[in-house]
């Protein structure tokens, strides 16, 4: 039996949405009721007139300014600013001095980019010069309509700006711990892999040196004619085979080897003399030249007319320690086996790509420097064994020379020969420009990146308002200076004037600024009455005095100041 769908499912699902809807307003909705609170206050305290007006308008006002806080913040800035001039041109009313406090500090956090905001303000701040001259007749509330824009509305939007910067280095430092965890968990899978790299690294040096050895001895034997036919079958057999293993172990390094490559280690406990005189043993011909030791007194002669560097071979080991201590003494920990494992790598290059061609390994200190060199001449004329490689040697043997604080350079010769070249130091350290100082990782950069940006905008913060409030006292040092010739009504245009006169009329005849105060001791003016003050002269303290009653001139006199 088939079951309809039930009708509550979907009323269900819309007062689900419709709750959901609320929730997402409630802010919104929290945050208008706030800003009205004042301009509520305002009108409950019996404003009449425009006042009255400007404030009730002010309501519809702020809800449009909090709908549309999130999308335009500097429109939803803008919204409480026109009824503020209408209560005020200095801006300053009690009816919305929290709106525009409020909504700056929302427009630095939400604005990403500060030039769109500082136009904003610009733009505020010189709409304000022709409102308060025609309004007020006087530019000297310009300059508290400023002081208001900037205490009011910039600081709280330098302290939302810095409070969003402060926000993304919170998010950056989370997202690094984040970063910094994964990579902590893949710390376990690195140091599997290295030490499948070492022996990947162990294999390539000491196998693969073995074998080119063995393929260059079979290959010997092969070409002796002194041999039966099958004995040299036999040996180029044991060539053939020497070769499909040495291919068979590059297959194999090429599945050990990672990326991940840690410092390689020495692959063969013997020195280099020793090294020369086994590859010399088994057919090469190989030149060990080492100027520093030609002067040593416990020199002796090498087997096969070698010079072995150490004396004479004694029972107990003694000439192999002299050997080696010939061939690295006074270096680095890893120096030596950098040398070791250069000389190794080319002399197999050596005896799989030029058989038959001479090598020569010099070994010399200078200028702090252990540099060696191996370099074989153009192989014979002649078909050759084709030589397998895996392109791994040389660039494992940089790898090595670089963390020894070498550099490693090679290339064929003029003469079609090959050589390698590595230059060492001789006290521990990197050799200078051997190596590029340590550059700062990504989540490094990003994160003092964010630092910075968090010190500027504090710095920002602090210095903006005070550099705005200095600017402002010099210029209105320099205003009142020049604002008071603007002021002055001369002595034939007050005596024409007649009271009874239209205002329209008296306006033809006065300046258009006039004295934003009376002097001072000047008393109030009868209720219904609006008095302005212009000036004398520059050097006196006296002001003309014009009285307006329903549109006309009703008194004119001469203030003077008077002592309280």
């Amino acid at each position: 039996m088939r079951h309809l769908p039930s009708r509550a499912a979907p009323r269900s699902w819309t007062r689900r949405t419709d709750a959901g809807r609320l929730r997402a307003r409630l802010p919104g909705l929290a945050l208008w009721l706030l800003l009205c609170v004042p301009p509520l206050l305002y009108v409950l305290d019996g404003l009449s007139g425009p006042q009255r007006w400007a404030t009730l308008a002010g309501f519809p006002l702020l809800a449009l300014a909090v709908l549309v806080r999130r999308r335009a913040p500097l429109v939803a800035v803008a919204v409480p600013v026109v009824p503020s001039l209408v209560l005020s041109v200095q801006l300053f009313t009690g009816a919305y001095f929290l709106a525009l406090a409020v909504l700056g500090h929302l427009a630095g956090v939400r604005v990403a980019r500060a030039r769109p905001a500082l136009w904003f303000f610009t733009g505020v701040a010189l709409a304000g010069v022709p409102v308060c001259a025609l309004a007020a007749r006087t530019l000297w509330p310009w300059f508290t309509f400023l002081m208001t824009l900037l205490l009011n509305v910039v600081l709280p939007w330098l302290l939302g700006r810095y409070r969003r910067q402060y926000a993304q280095l919170v998010r950056t430092g989370w997202q690094l711990a984040d970063r910094m965890e994964r990579e902590q968990q893949a710390v376990a899978d690195r140091t599997r892999l290295r030490e499948r790299t070492r022996i990947a690294g162990d294999m390539h040096d000491s196998l693969g040196h073995e074998l080119a050895l063995i393929a260059l001895r079979a290959g010997a034997l092969e070409l002796d004619p002194e041999l039966a036919a099958d004995r040299r079958a036999a040996a180029g057999e044991l060539r053939a085979a020497a070769g499909a293993a040495t291919e068979r172990l590059r297959e194999i390094i090429g599945v050990l080897r990672t990326d991940d490559e840690g410092a390689p280690r020495r692959s063969a406990d013997e020195s280099v003399p020793e090294l020369v005189a086994r590859a010399r043993a088994s057919g090469l011909t190989v030149t060990l030249e080492q100027p520093d030791e030609a002067e040593r007194p416990d020199r002796a002669e090498w087997p096969d007319g070698a010079e072995r560097p150490g004396g004479p071979e004694q029972p107990d080991g003694t000439e192999r320690a002299g050997a080696e201590q010939a061939g690295a003494a006074g270096l680095p920990g890893m120096t030596g086996p950098a040398v070791h494992r250069l000389v190794q790598e080319a002399l197999t290059n050596a005896a799989k790509h030029a058989p038959g061609a001479a090598v020569r390994v010099r070994i010399e200190r200078a200028e702090g420097q252990l540099r060696v060199t191996v370099t074989n001449a153009a192989p014979p004329p002649g078909p050759a064994p084709a030589a397998v490689s895996g392109g791994s040697g040389l660039v494992g043997l940089d790898e090595r020379v670089r963390l020894a604080g070498g550099t490693l350079h090679s290339g064929p010769t003029p003469d079609d020969g090959f050589t390698v070249a590595a230059r060492l130091p001789l006290t521990g350290g990197p050799l200078t420009g051997s190596d590029a100082a340590p550059q700062p990782t990504a989540a490094a950069r990003e994160l003092d990146r964010a630092r910075r940006q968090v010190r500027r905008r504090l710095r920002q913060t602090v210095t903006v308002p005070l550099a705005v409030t200095a600017a402002l006292l010099v210029l209105m040092g320099a205003f009142a200076l020049v604002s008071t010739e603007w002021t002055i009504l001369d002595r034939a245009s007050y005596d024409r004037l007649r009271p009874g006169m239209p205002r329209t009329q008296v306006d033809d005849l006065v300046p258009f600024f006039h004295l934003d105060v009376p002097p001072e001791g000047t008393p109030a003016p009868p209720h219904g009455w609006s008095c302005t003050y212009y000036g004398i002269d520059p050097d006196t303290t006296a002001a003309y005095e014009l009285c307006f009653a329903e549109g006309r001139l009703v008194r004119k006199a001469v203030a003077h100041r008077r002592d309280r």
